[in-house]
């Protein structure tokens, strides 16, 4: 499990002189195996938030703990902790260091120090989960961005996290190779218990989470199912966020007539079996 105990956070202690708390008295738990999208605007702490999960950046009060390990505590701690939590960043090129896609993906494996069959099991296994096994020998600068960024999700799982932390991964590229994307880290949840935790600013793409938390000005705002979210539309936009465009239609319909449908709409599959049914 992944435990947040009251954590306050501010990047003053960075050197930002006057910074205001990026993070304020947040207390969240997550259990491996789970689905949590986080959105909010920017600035509302949202990758500060995975960058305290993944001991990045330690808090200025309260606990992170990850699997009864505190994230401040230093020594093999650390070494563990980093292995369980795996972070991917919106830009891939911040964190691929090979020249190729197989020699960047065993990077973190071979820093293990593993045997090299279990090295290359993993390689293998990574590249088949994010469909890379044809680029393998191919130089990671003659990629196209989206698929720089399947090489760094496949080394990140290449380490075999318990927690994979996705901070705005889709951002940079289109919206097929997004879906595409998504749709390998929700199965990489179902099938392997991986507890995906997906930062991003585009509210179609946290409907099949199963947990959605909102983010705003350092403190968790709401925690719940995408449906629990996105019944408070009045409150979101208050802080500057709305809800997905199929969302917006179903409410619309409703007000034309349309009473059967539900108040939260959250899919274009979910609206016509509904109208088909009515």
């Amino acid at each position: 499990m992944l435990e947040v105990n009251n954590v306050t956070f501010s990047y003053s202690a960075l050197g930002e002189q006057d910074a205001p708390p990026a993070l304020r008295d947040v207390q969240l738990h997550i259990d491996v195996g789970e689905t949590v999208a986080i959105i909010g605007h920017n600035g509302s702490g949202k990758s500060t938030l995975a960058k305290i999960l993944a001991a990045i950046l330690k808090p200025d009060s309260g606990s992170v703990l990850v699997d009864g390990l505190r994230t401040d505590a230093g020594g093999e701690d650390i070494w563990t902790i980093r292995q369980r939590v795996g972070i991917v960043f919106q830009n891939p090129d911040d964190q691929l260091v090979a020249n190729t896609v197989i020699d960047d993906i065993a990077f973190g494996p071979e820093n293990l120090g593993l045997p090299r069959f279990e090295i290359e099991e993993r390689i293998q296994e990574a590249m088949a989960l994010l469909d890379l096994q044809e680029f393998a020998q191919m130089a990671v600068s003659e990629l196209s961005v989206g698929q720089k960024q399947r090489v760094a999700i496949a080394g990140v799982l290449a380490m075999r996290p318990r927690y994979l932390l996705l901070d705005e991964p889709t951002t940079m590229i289109s919206g097929h190779t997004a879906r595409h994307l998504l749709n390998t880290v929700q199965r990489l949840a179902r099938e392997q218990n991986v507890a995906v935790i997906h930062i991003t600013h585009f509210m179609h793409e946290v409907t099949s989470f199963k947990r959605v938390i909102v983010m705003h000005e350092g403190r968790l705002l709401m925690d719940g199912t995408p449906t629990d979210i996105f019944a408070r539309a009045d409150e979101l936009r208050e802080v500057g966020l709305d809800v997905p465009m199929i969302t917006n239609l179903g409410k619309r319909l409703r007000t034309k007539g349309w009473t059967g449908l539900p108040e939260v709409i959250l899919s274009t599959d979910q609206l016509k079996d509904t109208l088909h049914a009515s």
